[in-house]
């Protein structure tokens, strides 16, 4: 797309895995003893020069601490898809946790953008408990008090203006300063869930994923992601594998990698 279009075209891409059942992906566990794996993604939005990432997910190091794979280094599956990391102006974490804030020296130039309400919740008293902390990588946390004091640290409070066609909106729930973000595209809004919905299921069927701030949130951020997208086929999921098979990639090359948002899904 062109900057006069304002329309914004939108890449899921994928850059690792992991292998779990069903029990580990609901709080209240699952019924059925089966596989349900998760996808790792960071997302990429472009314009035409301009281009904008949203989350910068995990390295090697964290892949190896927490039994994650990494199915293509980020800053690969970057290049892969025509991003060089390095001069990437503009960079939104939708939270903090590990899998969506690491790789920190891959974004030299780039401004970061997050809620108030995730930078005071990974830096506050709720971290004094393991279980709170788990999510979260201790030296994440303090690469963004540092771009903090760098002036690479952008704030916002709710729902807020990142560029034309380009929203971020608080929804808690996961964490307690999650947002996700809404694009305009060629078919419409499209709404990047991360993980106010891990899967399409959480979402469609009302149920709650394991890791948790405050599952009254965590609901509402459901209806706020309808509010938010035309429809169900709008909203896209942040670890669902569902979302490599429903949609179509950029080019042949770059099948299992990288697909297109900004088109509607298969079926």
């Amino acid at each position: 797309m062109t900057p006069e279009t304002g329309l914004w075209d939108v890449l899921a891409v994928r850059y690792g895995s992991h292998q779990r059942q069903r029990a580990d992906n609901f709080i209240g566990g699952d019924p059925h003893d089966a596989p349900m794996p998760i996808d790792y993604f960071v997302w990429v939005l472009k314009q035409g020069e301009r281009v904008i990432v949203v989350d910068t997910g995990f390295d090697a190091a964290c892949a190896a601490r927490r039994g994650r794979t990494i199915t293509t280094p980020v800053e690969e599956a970057l290049a892969a898809v025509g991003v060089d990391h390095a001069a990437v102006a503009d960079v939104v974490l939708t939270h903090l946790h590990y899998d969506h804030a690491g790789n920190s020296a891959l974004f030299p130039a780039a401004r970061f953008h997050i809620q108030d309400r995730e930078m005071a919740f990974a830096t506050g008293r709720c971290m004094c408990h393991p279980f709170m902390r788990a999510p979260f990588d201790g030296g994440d946390v303090e690469t963004m008090v540092r771009r903090l004091f760098a002036g690479r640290l952008a704030f916002h409070d709710g729902s807020e203006e990142i560029a034309p066609g380009v929203t971020v909106h608080l929804v808690g729930g996961h964490s307690k300063g999650l947002q996700v973000v809404r694009v305009e595209t060629a078919r419409g809004p499209v709404v990047l869930a991360s993980d106010a919905s891990h899967t399409y299921e959480h979402f469609e069927t009302g149920r709650a994923f394991t890791i948790v701030h405050d599952v009254e949130a965590l609901f509402e951020g459901y209806a706020t992601l309808r509010r938010l997208a035309p429809n169900d086929a709008h909203i896209v999921p942040g670890h669902d594998p569902l979302v490599m098979a429903r949609y179509p990639a950029p080019e042949s090359r770059l099948s299992g990698l990288a697909v297109r948002l900004d088109v509607m899904p298969k079926g």
